[in-house]
């Protein structure tokens, strides 16, 4: 591509793309959406009743999931029976036509059916094919099943939610899926970089329990230098004090005054400015180690004053907090308004769906919808026709039930 050519913003980043995307419920469709968001031209390929996370809900919205729209923007649907005689060789053909195949079925599924990365690439040497798994595409655990729950829990991730006492908590969005399509995304951008330098794909193994475990990163840094299980702390930061949720007034408020110069100014600011020399406090590891007698302290210094009473005078101060927002008050946000972060679309069926869009540095990179999440099979015969199938071809394998058009 030459320079004056190259695109405007990063929503044409990958535009000439094509994505075969298999991937059903939250980690592969995550991954599809921010390519598509990106530019690509995005394929979802589903069974004729569709991706089983269309089931996911409440909420539902006039019948459809919110939870899988959510993952499934700027895509076109192709619903495929793959265990019909016809339904491989279909996607086989396509593939040739394809930079990358996306999918998160169990491993050793896609090879059973050839249409795995071994036979893919035999004929399509360039095709870049990204499998997401539970715990990867070998080793002990491949064949056990996972979700984002279970997953949560054996990468040591939910050990680590709540507080001290409590019962096991897992963080109630589904960050395993999410971190994983993150990464997935990261995975394939470089891999299209790679097969532009030697002109060959290659063969992603994406694992939700990898995943989880990078979203650990300084927690597990950290045992690993210790040897001591970290407790659970609730809000507070295991590395750092005063650095978690305080109660006030009228609601609870971060704050995050651990560099000396903040903490001290902290002290100052809720009248106490005697708390930053005490010896158990003097230090962060100080503060640390004497967590509990701190938040008695200062929690009674801010039961005084409302949350947006003590945001400002703590900015004025140059110490770093934040009110604890609910989601009605983070969709009144103007730092959210101005970011331009939700997106809406008009949905087939579902009306007008509005969800969050996805931001790549800058205003003018703003995620564009071009498409509203599919029905199932919504693009069926669109799809192959642009993959060069003829109409007679297209209403043969429709009359056939190897395709199913809605």
């Amino acid at each position: 591509m030459a320079a004056n050519d190259a695109p405007a913003t990063l929503n044409d980043a990958l535009s000439g793309i094509r994505v075969l995307d298999f991937a059903q419920v939250g980690a592969g469709p995550t991954c599809g959406m921010l390519l598509g968001d990106m530019g690509a031209e995005v394929i979802k390929i589903e069974a004729p009743g569709g991706d089983i996370g269309r089931k996911l809900g409440p909420p539902w919205q006039h019948g459809e999931s919110v939870v899988s729209m959510s993952f499934n923007r700027n895509k076109r649907s192709l619903a495929i029976g793959l265990k019909n005689s016809s339904g491989p060789a279909i996607v086989t053909r396509m593939a040739g036509q394809a930079d990358v195949v996306l999918e998160s079925f169990r491993p050793g599924v896609m090879d059973k059916l050839c249409l795995g990365y071994a036979a893919l690439s035999r004929k399509y040497p360039r095709i870049v094919y990204c499998s997401i798994s539970a715990y990867g595409q070998s080793g002990p655990w491949r064949d056990k099943p996972g979700v984002d729950g279970i997953v949560q829990a054996v990468s040591g991730l939910m050990s680590q939610v709540g507080s001290e006492g409590a019962p096991p908590m897992k963080v109630q969005i589904p960050a395993a899926d999410m971190v994983t399509g993150f990464l997935a995304t990261t995975a394939i951008l470089a891999a299209l970089r790679v097969r532009d330098a030697t002109g060959r794909g290659q063969h992603l193994d994406m694992s939700m329990y990898n995943s989880a475990l990078m979203l650990q990163q300084s927690a597990i840094a950290s045992y690993l230098s210790s040897g001591e299980l970290p407790v659970r702390s609730g809000s507070a930061a295991p590395y750092s004090a005063p650095n978690e949720a305080y109660p006030t007034k009228d609601g609870w408020i971060m704050v995050a005054a651990y560099h000396e110069d903040r903490w001290n100014a902290f002290c100052g600011v809720i009248g106490d400015p005697a708390l930053a020399t005490r010896p158990e406090f003097s230090t962060n590891p100080q503060r640390v180690a004497n967590r509990a007698s701190l938040a008695r302290e200062v929690s009674l210094r801010l039961a005084e004053k409302t949350s947006a009473e003590w945001q400002a005078l703590l900015e004025e101060a140059d110490v770093i907090c934040g009110p604890i927002a609910e989601y009605d008050e983070v969709l009144a946000s103007p730092q959210l308004a101005h970011n331009g972060a939700i997106v809406q679309m008009q949905h087939t069926k579902a009306g007008t769906v509005r969800m969050p869009g996805a931001a790549f540095g800058d205003r003018d990179a703003q995620s564009r919808v071009r498409r509203p999440p599919p029905m199932i099979g919504e693009h069926s015969r669109e799809v192959l026709a642009l993959f060069g199938f003829g109409t007679a071809e297209i209403d043969a394998l429709v009359a056939s039930g190897a395709v199913i058009q809605n």
